[in-house]
């Protein structure tokens, strides 16, 4: 795709890596090009995450294994972070010390909590909880700072004035929850071209039991579920190169898909860079990912995001008032590193399961057509990471995320109508699709889609639109043979 520029600002790479010789940059390019032979698997693409892909047995822990080629050392790092992925936070003052510090607003007491098995999020179904889903608060600036915040990237979104960035449910003992999110459901039947009826379900979204008083009158509610970690190391380490050259935000070859790349500003040095990571590739690396959801899902202070009290904001005066659990002992945060640093060393190195059934000839025909559809355009199947990663676990790796990591508009039926950095109301980042087949052995469930509303990947699918929508219409247009092939496809995953 040709490139245009997004920002003045922003000084982006050059469009070919400079981490390879000429030599190693042929093969990259080889390697990578889209397959125009479906008739067998491609070499290596039984390993999804290259060296780093988990060969163990498929179960509930599938998401949850190591890299394959960490070092002996590296395991037992990947293993200390992985306790304090599961660790409970408990509210200050307390006498487990090295504990304390939650909220005091929060969704959530353990990183665990919301990645279910290092999984998938889901919407809160019958009485179940919504730990795994939370409303993220939004609007647009309305103030000179404010709008030069969000023009500089200071801010990738103005948070509601009472409520800050994102609804609390939940509160330490002595103060009041912010409330409770609502969800509606409304069935929408649609008709693919043989006939075959699909039941789509709209939600409707809204806060009850506020303890604040009301919202600002310009706030979005845009709902979010826990996305799977697997891989989170493998997709940092892709070159910007090799994103941004596949970035064509004014649609200048005519093909209908305009992605566009994400900037954000790395924490500590206020550098501007590529952001890759959230629904909406707001936060640049993994650690910054890391320390932002210790802050807004559970409120604990980091080096990267010093936040004590959380999301509390100045008109929460109660929130502020109660003790927090920086212990001058252990560091000047809640979470001083090394905890930040192993929590992130574990997120960096969540195993990618292999591949299921790649020489299946139903799976080979559904590869087919899920390239002859158009869904490769955005999910593009392959990359090889860069050779100068200082992680070596996810260096020179041929990888098969199935995603550019670019941002697309999706169409008005998933719009949340929330600006988020350069991502427009309408606008997400593509999701991998590595793992996708195993989210019901690992989670028991299929609900997919930024806030679940899909209960299955037909589901998921049909509500593809914007620049999606001629893939979509052609998944539509297929009798159901070709159908369930592509599905099938999508489920080796």
């Amino acid at each position: 795709m040709p490139l245009s520029a997004q920002s003045a600002d922003y000084d982006f790479p050059s469009t070919v890596r400079d981490d390879l010789s000429d030599k190693d940059l042929l093969r990259v390019e080889k390697i990578t090009e889209p397959t125009l032979d479906f008739s067998k698997a491609e070499r290596f693409e039984t390993n999804q995450g290259g060296a780093a892909t988990s060969t163990k047995v498929a179960n509930r822990d599938a998401f949850s294994q190591f890299s394959s080629n960490l070092t002996f050392e590296d395991e037992q790092t990947f293993k200390l972070g992985n306790a304090l992925f599961r660790k409970l936070w408990v509210s200050s003052p307390s006498s487990t010390q090295a504990s304390d510090g939650l909220g005091p607003l929060f969704n959530a007491r353990a990183c665990q909590s919301c990645h279910l098995k290092d999984g998938r999020g889901h919407p809160p179904e019958g009485d179940s909880d919504a730990t795994s889903m939370f409303l993220r608060l939004g609007k647009s600036g309305s103030t000179a700072e404010e709008i030069e915040a969000l023009n500089n990237y200071v801010s990738a979104t103005i948070p509601d004035p009472v409520y800050g960035g994102q609804l609390q449910d939940l509160a330490v003992p002595g103060l009041t929850a912010e409330g409770h999110m609502v969800i509606d459901y409304q069935e929408q039947l649609v008709q693919l071209k043989d006939g075959t009826e699909v039941s789509l379900r709209m939600p409707t979204y809204s806060v009850s039991d506020l303890g604040y008083g009301p919202m600002h009158k310009d706030t979005t509610l845009s709902p979010r579920i826990a996305p799977p970690m697997i891989g989170l190391g493998l997709l940092e380490a892709i070159h910007p190169a090799d994103i941004i050259k596949n970035a064509d935000p004014d649609d200048l070859d005519g093909d209908g898909i305009s992605g566009k790349y994400a900037i954000a500003r790395m924490p500590v040095t206020g550098e501007l860079t590529l952001g890759r990571f959230g629904w909406k590739a707001e936060n640049p690396t993994v650690r910054h990912q890391s320390a932002s959801a210790f802050a807004g899902d559970i409120g604990i202070s980091s080096p990267d995001v010093d936040k004590p009290f959380g999301d509390c904001t100045q008109n929460q005066q109660a929130c502020l008032a109660m003790a927090t659990g920086v212990q001058e002992r252990l560091g000047n945060t809640e979470a001083p590193d090394p905890v930040l640093e192993l929590v992130t060393f574990y997120s960096k190195n969540l195993a990618v399961p292999a591949r299921r059934d790649v020489e299946d000839q139903g799976v080979l025909r559904g590869k087919e057509l899920f390239y002859g559809a158009g869904c490769a355009s955005c999910h593009r199947p392959k990359f090889v990471t860069r050779r100068d990663t200082d992680d070596k676990a996810q260096a020179f790796q041929l990888i098969w995320p199935y995603t550019d990591m670019l941002l697309h508009d999706m169409g008005e039926g998933l719009a949340d109508g929330q600006q988020v950095g350069v991502a427009n109301g309408r606008e997400w980042r593509t999701s991998p699709l590595w793992g996708l087949g195993l989210t019901e052995t690992v989670n028991g469930h299929t609900f997919f889609l930024h806030d679940g509303r899909a209960r299955n990947l037909i589901e998921a699918i049909m509500w593809h639109g914007g620049e999606a929508e001629k893939a979509k219409q052609a998944f539509a247009d297929m009798n159901k043979t070709d159908r369930q092939a592509l599905i099938g496809f999508l489920e080796s995953l």
